[in-house]
C-alpha cells in the first residue's frame, strides 16, 4: 500500500490524521457503482451449488433436522451461515434469492467499509477509498458461480480479519479481535485456510509484527472453532473424514503429475480471467505499485509476498482437483484490491493507458462469449493480460518523465474500474468457461433454471402437498420441488458417487444414506436418471431402490421421474 508499502511517498501523498473531506468527484464513481450493485442483486439469481445447499437445508429442516445434522457437502459453520441468510428471506423463489443477494451485498459493503476505516489512517484518502471500494465491488459483483460460495464467504471474513488486525492501536488486542473472522474463514471449507493465510501475508506486507501475532492467535482460534463444530454436530468428524473420499479428482486419488498441473493451471487462470477480467489487470497493477517503491530490498520483498499469494491461491485449486472456477474466487478480489491501490496511489501522472485497458476489458466477457468458437482459446486471455501489462509499463515510463503536482482527475480511471468489475454480471457474460471455451452464458443459465422450475412444478403436481420425498436427484430439483425429506441426507450424494467410485460403499456415511431408502421410507422418490444413472451406481444399491419404489421410464422430454413406494 503506497504510503505503507512504499518509501518514496511525497509530502502531498502522506495520509492526513483527522477528518479529511472526500474528493468532490466521488459521486461520479459511487452512484454508478451503487446502481450496478442494485441491478446485480435484482437479476443475478443463485448458482446451482447454492441451490444444492439450500435444497438440502430446507428439506432437511422440514424433516426435523437442524443445519448441524444435515449433510450438504459443506462444513458446519458454512451450513449455519447459509441457513442464517435463508431465515432472513420470505416470498417466492425470485424474491428470496434477491433478498439473499442483498444480504451478501451488505456483507461485502461492511467488509469494504471496515477496510476503508483502517486504510485511511495509513494511506491517503484517495488510496483508501479506491482500494476498499474496489475490494467491496469485487465481492458484491462477484460472478454468480462465486457469490455466497464458501470461498467467497472466506474472502469476506478475511477482509474483516485484515481490517481488525491493522485497526486497533495495540497489536495484541488487534490480533485477538481478528482471530474470530480469521478462524471462521478457515471453517468455511477447510481448503479456505489458504484464503486466511493470504490475509496474514497481506498484513505482513504492512506490519510484520501484527502478521506474526495474527498467525499465533488465529491458528488456535481456527482449531478451537473446529472443535466447537465437532461438539455441535454429531456427525461432523465422520463427514470430515468421508467427504474427501467422494471426490474422484482429489490428489489423494489421482496422484501428483507436475506437467498436468502446470498445463491445467495455465488453462484455469485463462478461464478465470475470461469470467473476471479484472484478473487480467493484476500484473499491470502490481507493476504500478512496485514502481513506486524506491528501495530494492523492499521491492523484492513485496514481489515475493505477491508471488507467494499467487501460488497459494492457485495451490488450493490444484489440491481440490476439480478445477471449478469458484475455487479461485479469491483471485479477482485480490486483483481488484491491487488495482485500487495502483490507481489510487498514482502521483506524478494519471495511468491513462492502464485505465483505458480497464474500460475496454469491461466489455471483454460479453464479446468473448459471442466470438466464434475457434477464437476462444486459452492463449487469447494471456495475450490480453500481456496488453494490460504493457499499458502499465507505458504509464510507469510516463510517470518517470513527469514532475510537479500529484496526479489529478482520477475519476475517469476509477469509473473504468467499476465497468471492469461489472463485466461478469451482464446476461451475455460467460457463466461457465472450460479450456478457453464458453460453455454457457448467464442468459442460458437462467433459461435452464426456468426449465428446472417448470420441471419441479410438473413433479409437485403429481404429489399431495407436503408429501415426503426421497431425492435421487441433484440440488436444483430438490431446491425447486421443496418437499420435506425424511433423512439427514436429503440429497443422495454418497449414493450417487458410487457411479464413479466403488469404494464409497465402505464409508459409514454411505451406509447411513442408503438406509434412507428402506427405513422410514418416504412415499415418493424423485429419480434423475441423468445424474443418478441407475446403470452406473452400485448394483446392490439399485436393487434396494427398485425393491422399495416403482419408477416409470424416462421420456424423450425429461430424464427425471416420480417414483412411488410399492
Amino acid at each position: 500500500m503506497t504510503t505503507v508499502l512504499a518509501d518514496e511517498a511525497a509530502p502531498q501523498a502522506q495520509p492526513r490524521r483527522g477528518g479529511r473531506r472526500s474528493p468532490y468527484w466521488w459521486p461520479l464513481v459511487a452512484l454508478p457503482a451503487a446502481a450496478v450493485v442494485v441491478y446485480t442483486v435484482l437479476t443475478r439469481r443463485l448458482t446451482g451449488d447454492l441451490h444444492y445447499v439450500l435444497g438440502a437445508l430446507r428439506t432437511g429442516r422440514a424433516a426435523g433436522y437442524s443445519p448441524s445434522e444435515i449433510f450438504t457437502h459443506r462444513p458446519y459453520f458454512y451450513r449455519w451461515f447459509i441457513a442464517g441468510l435463508d431465515r432472513l428471506t420470505f416470498g417466492g423463489t425470485t424474491v428470496r434469492e434477491a433478498l439473499m443477494g442483498a444480504a451478501g451485498a451488505l456483507l461485502a459493503a461492511a467488509a469494504a467499509y471496515a477496510l476503508y476505516v483502517v486504510l485511511r489512517g495509513r494511506l491517503t484518502g484517495r488510496e483508501a477509498a479506491l482500494t476498499a471500494g474496489a475490494t467491496g465491488l469485487a465481492l458484491a459483483l462477484a460472478p454468480r458461480n462465486d457469490f455466497l460460495q464458501p470461498e467467497w464467504a472466506a474472502v469476506v471474513l478475511t477482509v474483516f480479519a485484515v481490517a481488525a488486525a491493522l485497526g486497533l492501536s495495540r497489536p495484541w488486542p488487534a490480533a485477538l479481535l481478528a482471530a474470530l473472522p480469521f478462524g471462521l474463514a478457515v471453517m468455511m471449507k477447510y481448503s479456505t485456510a489458504a484464503t486466511a493465510a493470504i490475509g496474514v501475508l497481506l498484513v505482513y506486507a504492512v506490519d510484520r509484527g501484527r502478521a506474526v501475532r495474527l498467525a499465533l492467535v488465529g491458528v488456535p482460534a481456527a482449531v478451537a472453532l473446529f472443535g466447537l463444530s465437532l461438539l455441535g454436530g454429531s456427525h461432523e468428524w465422520q463427514w470430515t473424514e468421508d467427504m474427501p473420499q467422494i471426490n474422484q479428482s482429489a490428489l489423494s486419488r489421482t496422484g501428483i503429475h507436475p506437467s498436468f498441473m502446470l498445463d491445467r493451471s495455465v488453462e484455469f487462470l485463462a478461464d478465470r480471467a475470461v469470467e473476471s477480467p479484472v484478473l487480467l489487470l493484476l500484473p499491470g497493477a502490481l507493476l504500478l505499485v512496485l514502481s513506486r517503491v524506491q528501495r530494492r530490498g523492499r521491492r523484492l520483498e513485496l514481489l515475493l509476498v505477491a508471488l507467494t499469494i499467487g501460488l497459494g491461491a492457485q495451490a488450493v485449486v490444484i489440491v481440490q482437483g476439480n478445477w471449478f472456477l469458484y475455487h479461485g474466487a479469491q483471485m479477482p478480489v485480490l486483483a481488484a484490491m491491487l488495482w485500487g491501490l495502483a490507481v489510487g496511489g498514482a502521483r506524478r501522472s494519471v495511468p491513462w493507458c492502464f485505465g483505458a485497458v480497464s474500460l475496454l476489458y469491461g466489455a471483454l466477457p460479453v464479446l468473448y462469449a459471442q466470438a466464434p468458437t475457434d477464437w476462444q482459446r486459452t492463449y487469447v486471455a494471456w495475450v490480453f493480460g500481456l496488453v494490460a501489462l504493457l499499458a502499465a509499463v507505458v504509464d510507469v515510463l510516463r510517470a518517470r518523465a513527469t514532475a510537479g503536482r500529484p496526479a489529478r482527475l482520477l475519476w475517469p480511471v476509477a469509473l473504468a474500474g467499476v465497468v471492469c468489475l461489472a463485466a461478469s454480471i451482464w446476461p451475455g457474460s460467460p457463466h461457465l468457461v472450460q479450456y478457453g471455451k464458453v460453455r454457457m452464458t448467464g442468459t442460458e443459465y437462467l433459461a435452464g433454471m426456468r426449465n428446472s422450475e417448470a420441471e419441479a412444478d410438473r413433479l409437485r403436481a403429481q404429489m399431495p402437498a407436503g408429501a415426503p420425498v426421497l431425492y435421487l436427484a441433484f440440488g436444483d430439483t430438490t431446491y425447486y420441488v421443496d418437499h420435506p425429506a425424511r433423512c439427514r441426507y436429503p440429497i443422495a450424494t454418497f449414493l450417487q458417487r458410487t457411479r464413479y467410485l466403488a469404494d464409497v460403499t465402505e464409508l459409514k456415511s454411505y451406509r447411513e444414506n442408503a438406509d434412507c431408502i428402506d427405513h422410514g421410507t418416504a412415499p415418493y422418490a424423485i429419480l434423475d436418471r441423468a445424474w443418478f444413472r441407475p446403470a452406473k451406481v452400485d448394483p446392490a444399491l439399485w436393487r434396494r431402490i427398485t425393491a422399495a419404489y416403482e419408477c416409470p421410464r424416462s421420456t424423450a422430454d425429461t430424464m427425471t421421474v416420480l417414483c412411488r413406494r410399492k
